[in-house]
């Protein structure tokens, strides 16, 4: 009989986490269900414990496949997938035990195409021994297309409010995976770039006021390395971008904030992709400079290039450096801008 609900797990080298996720799902209120397992290439025990799992019961399946990052697994989890409503989870995560029904008792008895559900989130902190040693609640609240619109394409580091669709906490229409999936190319942020196409696809997210899902956050996850997520950051406005023109205004919050980064730490590569992205005006100095041509910023780059960066950035000088701007103040009698770290 086809269940109603598929929940697809991924996983990558989680044996330790996965029980709890699992088990998270086969203790769902809601009980109409089935649980498929995707272990993308893992090297750990995943595969003895999902086993185990799928014994215990019988509406757990269980998949191998060759490595290929999260987006691939979900893609390849809904290949799989009977119900009619999809909901993903990360091996290390979990949901609530009524996540389910609460969310299914916000559907339609007429028409559920084109719908997502969206819920709260707990972020769980975890340490090398497994130790829940911080929880920090996430309360979304109910947002409009463009306010999730705007808020997806706002790094979290300078945003002032949670990220609002965090996949563990959604469940959609089987109809809303058949308009769009994941893109594989995207090993990091693939749930930004997946939920902005969702939202200019016209699908109907709607709030379920539910702490849903518990996200961990731990020292093995990728997003912790910010030289990884920064080359991600920049191939997701690329990517936004190339497929929505009139969402550019909407990146420039990110956008200026890598490309400082960029002059900052002379990464000539990023700097030519950022410049590319650009709306201007550009500011500096805590915008009491604006620059409103590219050709500007290019050459503002060429001189940071040949620029000491202690003469720029205050946290970039020592003792020495700090001595020789004093005096060259006193020299002068005035003091010498400066750049922030941020800018």
């Amino acid at each position: 009989m086809t269940p109603v609900v598929s929940i697809v797990v991924t996983c990558f080298n989680q044996a330790g986490f996965l029980e709890r996720s699992v088990k998270s799902v086969l203790t769902q209120t809601f009980t109409d269900l089935e649980c498929i397992i995707v272990d993308d290439g893992s090297t750990d025990d995943t595969q003895k414990i999902a086993e185990q799992l799928k014994n215990l019961d019988s509406r757990v399946s269980y998949y191998y496949k060759e490595n290929g990052g999260v987006s691939s697994s979900r893609n390849f989890g809904f290949k799989k997938a009977q119900g009619e409503w999809i909901q993903f989870l990360d091996g290390d995560d979990w949901i609530h035990e009524d996540k389910i029904r609460f969310q299914l008792s916000y559907s339609s008895q007429k028409d559920n195409e084109n719908t997502a559900f969206y819920a709260d989130y707990e972020r769980v902190f975890i340490d090398k021994e497994q130790n829940i040693t911080d929880r920090q609640e996430n309360i979304i609240g109910s947002l409009s297309s463009e306010q999730l619109t705007k808020r997806l394409l706002i790094p979290d580091f300078l945003a002032n409010s949670s990220f609002p669709l965090l996949q563990q906490c959604l469940l959609m229409h089987r109809s809303v995976l058949e308009k769009k999936m994941f893109d594989e190319k995207l090993k990091a942020l693939q749930d930004r770039d997946f939920t902005v196409d969702l939202l200019v696809l016209g699908v109907n997210f709607v709030y379920t006021p539910i702490v849903g899902a518990y996200y961990t956050k731990h020292q093995s996850n990728r997003t912790n390395n910010w030289s990884y997520m920064k080359g991600y950051y920049i191939l997701f406005y690329e990517t936004v971008i190339l497929k929505h023109k009139n969402l550019i205004p909407l990146c420039q919050v990110g956008i200026d904030f890598l490309l400082k980064e960029a002059i900052r730490d002379k990464e000539h590569q990023n700097f030519s992709r950022l410049v590319k992205m650009i709306f201007p005006p550009f500011e500096l100095l805590n915008k009491r400079i604006k620059i409103h041509h590219v050709a500007v910023i290019k050459l503002l780059y060429l001189l940071r290039l040949i620029t000491p960066s202690f003469l720029i950035y205050e946290k970039a000088r020592g003792p020495r450096s700090q001595k020789i701007i004093s005096n060259f103040n006193q020299l002068f009698g005035s003091k010498v801008k400066t750049v922030g770290a941020r800018e």
